[in-house]
């Protein structure tokens, strides 16, 4: 027959994978359900987490807190500030954070110890322990065991004082640590305000040691501040006398230099300057005469050159010089003259001896005034010649003061670095002494920088462990773990569960389920007391013959209850059968499965049965016959079965049994002896023949075949199987093991009819289905079945 016909024949590709397993789509529907089936692993781990929480809550004394707060006040003390170009706002952090660590510190723990006695408080040094500090401090002191002991050099020479001086500060140096441990300090918000707490068994030991903590905080700024004052004070005023010295020295330097250089000042300048400024004075005034008398004498000299006439002409200029009354005389004559001359040549002729002889009279008064002006010239000469003279002597002295001057110049350079460098230490001398008198004044006073601005009390009620808390994180830690351990088990989900798990992975058709079977009735039997009433004996355990009638039960469920959803999915089964293989007169139908146990030779009989009580001519043959689990639960007691009727090639009336109820035909497998080669027998041509004469008789033929995994038995009966139907154990086979197992075998997997799944849990089916899907409604379905639950196997007394 055509095989390739078939919807079931192709191979399914060994690269299948689920897709929800490889999709980044995340499902919720599928994270619900899986949180539906993990839902009583999550409850377990919150229950042992709350009880955990409650182990915790009576094994761990509380703890109580007492809490102080202290104000930092920069603004108290502002002796020794310097003005800084860091910001303010980080000033503020970095000086709250010092206060802190300051608190923190060993130094101020061992201040609160010595003030406390806390090394000799037993109260102190060996509280109450939890049960979890207890085993960490069993671990530690195991640990210990492994590691060298310390070498204790020259331990048997020390006197006892010395060892109880040594026990002292051991115990002194752990009472510091512990109180390091516990102590807290924090910064309120962005405020200058540090919150300061510590936690004890005892709330007045908590109260007490915060007190102490807060009374030597503040005590220590009292003594940072007082002890910076002395030093500042006591730096200060070495500092003053070497200030002083350096001051008067360089002061005397710069009289010293002054002297040295002829650097003496008047009115501000030196006598250099004062010179050079007068001599420059006198050249101007001396340049100013010089100029003006060589312009006389030059004046004086071209009247001079000029002739008697023209110097009769010219004179008026020098007519107005003072005391030169001679020129002027002579000049007043000279006019007279010319008058009475131009009179008398005007009435009597120029050839008039008057006239002549005023002529002659204006000559000699003409040369008369020109030997005067000459000799004025010759003063004006002289005048100018005195004037150059002492111009150029001035000049001469401008320029050697000039140089002295230069001189000067180069040494005031000196002198004002002297002056600078005197003035500066005079100043910072200043300054010191300034503050050298803040500082001696302020010894007297020191101001701390803090204050208490909220005292410690005694707390009311214990600060840990807080039952609330303490159950909430239980309950999330056990939650947790509980989903870590539903998700590991939903990893390890690798087992068919669904219709949708076997269409997905297999691509096959599925069948449908089937109950597990008197499952409620071996709950109950395994739920009863070992012992009954007074005077009751306790139940027996079952006898080989109930065992066997029980086995015999479940071969006939289908027959005894043909209206259970058992027998509706063994229903299903025979008509995917019918349709693949309608064209076939007598089908053969293999039932296999992937491993033992599954369930096959259950299904097979039950199919059997059910298609025998239906009228159909239908032949059960027990092919598994190295384990025929299939003849030993029907209770077939029978000298020949299948490997008799093949070997001697014999019929197969000669070997079957028929049931009276179904007159369904058996032939079982009776085994004698280990026999290894079956598949040979299935596959042999004895065979071949026996299913041919079975063929002729019946409608079906039913057989019982062994599983896949461990022997090739199916394999070798497969050319002469029209079908398949695979069983699967839910929840049990894994479905690579499946899917791998086809690919192997193409012959098997063409021939695949479909896969039951069986030995289903009911109860638990819903919540691996999908919203909508089939398992979800299985309560409504059960309305149609007379058996609403899985049915139950029923042993006859």
């Amino acid at each position: 027959m055509n095989y390739a016909s078939f919807p079931f024949n192709n191979r399914i590709p060994a690269s299948r994978e689920d897709p929800r397993e490889g999709s980044d789509f995340i499902d919720l529907e599928r994270l619900l359900s899986m949180a539906k089936r993990q839902a009583k692993v999550v409850g377990v781990g919150a229950i042992i987490g709350l009880l955990l929480g409650l182990v915790y809550l009576q094994t761990t004394p509380p703890t109580f807190t007492a809490s102080t707060r202290v104000l930092i006040d920069e603004g108290m003390n502002k002796m020794v500030d310097e003005v800084s170009a860091t910001p303010v706002n980080m000033q503020t952090d970095a000086a709250i954070l010092s206060q802190i660590e300051i608190i923190k510190s060993a130094r101020l723990a061992a201040v609160v110890v010595d003030k406390e006695k806390l090394d000799q408080n037993q109260n102190f040094m060996q509280p109450p322990k939890s049960l979890l500090s207890t085993l960490v401090g069993y671990a530690r002191g195991f640990l210990q065991i492994f590691r060298s002991a310390p070498d204790v050099a020259g331990g048997a020479e020390l006197t006892e004082a010395q060892r109880k001086a040594m026990a002292a500060a051991s115990r002194k140096e752990q009472a510091v640590a512990m109180l390091q441990a516990d102590i807290m300090a924090e910064r309120s918000g962005r405020s200058y305000v540090i919150s300061m707490g510590y936690r004890s068994h005892d709330p007045q030991l908590a109260a007490a040691i915060t007190k102490a903590y807060a009374d030597a905080f503040v005590a220590d700024q009292l003594d940072a501040s007082f002890d910076a004052t002395e030093k500042a004070a006591v730096w200060l005023q070495g500092r003053l006398e070497e200030l002083r010295t350096s001051s008067q020295k360089a002061a005397l330097e710069v009289e010293k230099f002054r002297a040295e250089n002829g650097l003496a000042a008047a009115r501000g300048e030196t006598i250099a300057e004062q010179q050079l400024s007068d001599l420059n004075a006198q050249l101007i005034l001396a340049q100013a005469d010089t100029a003006k008398a060589r312009a006389r004498y030059e004046q004086y000299r071209t009247i001079v050159e000029s002739g008697p006439e023209a110097a009769v002409g010219n004179s008026t200029l020098s007519a107005e010089e003072a005391g030169n009354p001679l020129i002027s005389e002579l000049k007043k004559r000279y006019s007279g003259v010319s008058k009475r001359e131009q009179e008398i040549s005007a009435g009597f002729g120029p050839n008039h001896p008057q006239a002549v002889a005023l002529r002659k009279e204006q000559a000699d008064l003409s040369n008369q005034i020109l030997r005067e002006l000459s000799q004025l010239s010759e003063t004006y000469r002289n005048a100018y010649e005195v004037a150059q003279s002492r111009e150029t002597a001035l000049r001469n002295s401008v320029m050697e003061a000039t140089g002295q001057n230069s001189s000067a110049n180069q040494a005031q350079v000196r002198l004002r670095e002297l002056q600078q460098q005197a003035t500066a230490l005079s100043t910072l001398y200043q300054t010191f002494l300034s503050r050298y008198e803040e500082a001696s004044q302020q010894r007297s006073f020191p101001i701390a920088k803090v204050r208490v601005i909220s005292e410690a009390t005694t707390p009311r009620g214990p600060s840990s462990p807080r039952t609330s808390m303490v159950f909430g994180l239980a309950l999330v830690l056990g939650v947790v773990i509980g989903a870590a351990f539903g998700a590991l088990n939903e990893f390890n989900e690798r087992f068919f569960r669904t219709a949708e798990d076997v269409r997905e992975r297999l691509g096959v058709k599925f069948l449908g389920y089937l109950p597990l079977l008197g499952s409620s009735d071996d709950k109950k039997d395994a739920t009863k007391p070992e012992t009954g009433k007074m005077g009751t004996p306790p139940p027996q355990p079952p006898t080989r013959a109930a065992e066997a009638a029980k086995r015999r039960a479940k071969m006939r469920i289908a027959v005894d209850a043909p209206a259970s959803m058992f027998a509706e999915t063994l229903r299903s089964t025979k008509i995917a059968g019918d349709i693949v293989l309608q064209d076939v007169g007598c089908k053969v139908i293999g039932i296999i499965s992937m491993l033992p146990g599954e369930g096959k030779s259950t299904v097979a009989a039950n199919l059997a049965g059910l298609i025998a009580s239906n009228g159909a001519k239908t032949l059960l043959i027990d092919a598994d016959l190295r384990n025929p689990g299939l003849s030993r639960s029907l209770g077939i007691d029978a000298e020949q079965g299948l490997v008799e009727a093949v070997v001697n090639d014999q019929s197969w009336q000669s070997v079957v049994k028929v049931d009276r109820q179904t007159k369904m035909a058996i032939v079982p497998a009776v085994v004698r002896g280990r026999f290894s080669h079956t598949s040979e027998l299935l596959s042999s041509a004895g065979m071949r023949r026996f299913i041919d004469d079975a063929k002729a008789t019946f409608d079906y033929i039913i057989v019982d075949l062994p599983p896949l995994g461990p022997v090739v038995d199916a394999k070798a009966f497969a050319p002469l199987a029209d079908g398949f139907v695979l069983v699967a154990e839910w929840g049990a086979t894994p479905r690579p093991l499946v899917r791998s197992a086809l690919n192997a075998e193409p012959q098997i997997a063409s021939k695949i009819l479909g896969l039951v799944l069986n030995k289903v849990d009911l109860k638990k089916l819903p919540r691996y289905g999908a919203y909508g899907g089939s398992e979800q409604f299985l309560e409504r379905y059960s309305s149609y079945y007379v058996d609403k639950s899985e049915p139950k196997v029923k042993v006859a007394s």
